[in-house]
């Protein structure tokens, strides 16, 4: 799949689920919060599989698997984080009983955010000038 094809894809995730949200949002609806993040869970499955897949194509022997492993743990701890947050969210607003803080809920976006950072700074100074 294309740069061009993976963008449209994200972007349609991405429309379908604010679509989701708005017609939720309304005074008429009352849908499930776990059904209206759908779109993201699928976006979130399909990236585990196409993650897996690269790392199936990389490996050649076993000396190599913990290599790509470390290299790959980003993505694929940064979907489950992504997963984790979205989890966090549809509790606290589908279950307001539970009475789940908001630091708690934000725990997971905030680890995910601070290991972006992290990761993109990595990279950036693996990068030389030309």
């Amino acid at each position: 799949m294309t740069l061009a094809h993976r963008a449209l894809f994200t972007w349609f995730i991405v429309l379908v689920f604010l679509i989701l949200v708005c017609l939720r949002l309304e005074p008429h609806t009352h849908w499930n919060w776990f059904l209206v993040f759908i779109p993201l869970w699928v976006f979130d499955g399909i990236l585990i599989i196409y993650v897996i897949i690269k790392i199936v194509r990389k490996w050649r022997n076993l000396k190599r698997l913990k290599e790509l492993l470390i290299n790959y743990q980003f993505y694929i701890g940064g979907v489950l984080l992504k997963i984790a947050s979205q989890l966090m969210i549809c509790l606290t607003l589908e279950y307001p009983e539970l009475e789940i803080s908001i630091f708690v809920t934000m725990i997971p976006i905030w680890t995910l955010l601070s290991a972006s950072v992290v990761y993109v700074f990595g990279r950036l100074n693996k990068i030389e000038p030309w």
